[in-house]
């Protein structure tokens, strides 16, 4: 099992702009692309941030479902809505296996 998180940082005083973009992003994956994705907010440490995270069998699921994702036109302009509430190349990665 994979799990893939992506952690982006939040512009001041956007955090409304950019719940309202996470969950139009992760409506999105699910109806068009079947992917269960959750997001996450931080408890402590920097506020202004927000977090998307989503479980594979394996890597190659991973990559399809990335592959995908790079493809699909619609799901890139929804990206590009991100502009205005997330800090650009804030955006932070990682993927773990579960044990």
């Amino acid at each position: 099992m994979i799990t893939f998180h992506r952690i982006a940082c939040v512009q001041a005083g956007k955090m409304g702009a950019a719940m309202a973009f996470a969950h139009e992003i992760v409506a999105y994956l699910k109806d068009v692309q079947q992917l269960q994705v959750e997001i996450a907010i931080p408890v402590g440490g920097n506020p202004n941030r927000i977090a998307w995270s989503s479980r594979y069998a394996d890597l190659a699921a991973l990559e399809v479902a990335t592959e995908k994702m790079l493809k699909d036109t619609k799901y890139q302009q929804l990206v590009a809505k991100s502009a205005d509430c997330l800090i650009s190349g804030a955006t932070r990665d990682s993927i773990w296996r579960h044990a």
